[in-house]
């Protein structure tokens, strides 16, 4: 466990927020120079640089903590549960301000170590519930609004009318990103064969890899899908021919001419909400949601990807839709 830790603790001594960054994190707002510093542990279940759900949060962490003066640790590739709830255990023991479990598999472990240490903040996610607990934050994902945008562009941009979208597990915002690009393709073309599965798994690669060859097979010319374990379908789509939208991160590294768009999560928006209650004593008992509307969502075009304009224009028209509240997108 030591040796971990220590591991942890060095993971992101001295680095950057990646360049593309800079295009969908806002500016942080400067603390005042005198704010102690605050203690944050990150658990995390994939690597700081899955292109997915772990990076989108330390990207975020990392833009924060100049501004709120943050001392972060992280210990990520934490997918064995068990595991992960030794180190929650002792980061709450070693009294770090906010102990951040990302990842919905971690819930019962925060519900059972909350009352035993009722001066650290938890944070857990992408999930709604606080367990009634005063010192838990829950965040959530509003992956669905951007799921439905690139499943409406999928819509438009698919010859065969047959589109294949994976999910790791139905639940939090895999589910809600799957269901919202399966709503989108249909409302652009009802008649498209929307081909839908789940693996049971957020990390194996080859199980993506064997729904995505599937759905190929099957005449499938547009992909997505959602968690870590998307570079085995990306792979497929990309020697297969077919379009790929991405969600939680950039994807686009991965495939540079077959990624068309990746909804990209920016968490700061949530952060900054916690940081700033726990500065004032308010330990947990509220969720937060981010959304097209209030930037915690945005859709990233890659300029390598040959997108017809009237595609992109249509796009753009759904986010704002979206955002304003004129488009109400299925749950």
């Amino acid at each position: 466990m030591a040796t971990r830790l220590l591991r942890a603790r060095a993971l992101l001594a001295g680095a950057v927020v990646p360049a593309v960054v800079a295009a969908v994190l806002p500016a942080a707002t400067p603390a005042a120079s005198a704010a102690p510093v605050l203690k944050v542990a990150l658990v995390a279940p994939s690597a700081v640089n899955d292109l997915a759900f772990t990076q989108s949060m330390v990207a975020a962490l990392n833009s924060l903590k100049k501004a709120y003066n943050l001392r972060v640790t992280i210990s990520d590739n934490e997918f064995v549960v068990s595991d992960a709830a030794n180190l929650i255990h002792q980061y709450a023991a070693e009294h770090y301000n906010l102990v951040i479990a990302h990842g919905s598999q971690y819930g019962s472990i925060l519900q059972q170590l909350a009352p035993k240490f009722p001066k650290v903040s938890f944070a857990w996610g992408t999930a709604g519930s606080t367990f009634n607990q005063r010192n838990i934050y829950a965040y959530q994902a509003a992956s669905n609004q951007g799921g439905y945008v690139q499943g409406y562009m999928a819509g438009m941009i698919s010859k065969s009318h047959v589109i294949g979208v994976i999910g790791p597990i139905d639940v939090g915002d895999a589910q809600l990103y799957v269901d919202g690009f399966k709503a989108g393709v249909l409302a652009q073309d009802p008649k498209a064969t929307v081909h839908v599965s789940f693996t049971g798994s957020f990390s194996d690669v080859s199980l993506m890899a064997s729904a995505a060859k599937s759905y190929v097979a099957d005449g499938a010319d547009v992909l997505s899908g959602s968690s870590q374990s998307v570079v085995g379908a990306i792979g497929v789509a990309k020697s297969r021919n077919a379009a790929w939208f991405g969600t939680q991160w950039v994807q686009t590294s991965l495939a540079p001419k077959t990624v068309v768009s990746s909804q990209v999560y920016n968490w700061v928006p949530v952060l900054r909400q916690m940081l700033g209650r726990i500065r004032v004593g308010k330990l947990g008992g509220e969720t937060y949601t981010i959304n097209l509307a209030n930037g915690g969502e945005k859709i990233d075009f890659n300029p390598g990807y040959k997108l017809p304009a009237k595609v992109k224009a249509e796009a753009d028209k759904l986010v704002s839709e979206i955002a304003h509240g004129s488009l109400k997108v299925p749950q």
